[in-house]
């Protein structure tokens, strides 16, 4: 293999790294981002309007039988 083969080569694993590293810190502060919003919700009068969000279907409707 000659040398300017090997440069090419190792520049394009140096990109694809760089490339990786981006998206795993753009997928982390996603997540950090989801964690703030779950602690917010969780925090004092938020806890209804997430059950609700989690499960919309429940305690829309009241069976009266008499």
């Amino acid at each position: 293999m000659d040398i300017p083969l090997m440069s090419m080569v190792l520049s394009q694993g140096q990109v694809q790294q760089q490339a990786s590293i981006s998206l795993m810190k753009k997928a982390m502060d996603q997540a950090e981002g989801n964690a703030e919003f779950i602690n917010k919700m969780m925090s004092g009068s938020h806890i209804q309007a997430l059950q609700h969000a989690v499960q919309p279907h429940l305690g829309g409707n009241i069976d009266i039988k008499g």
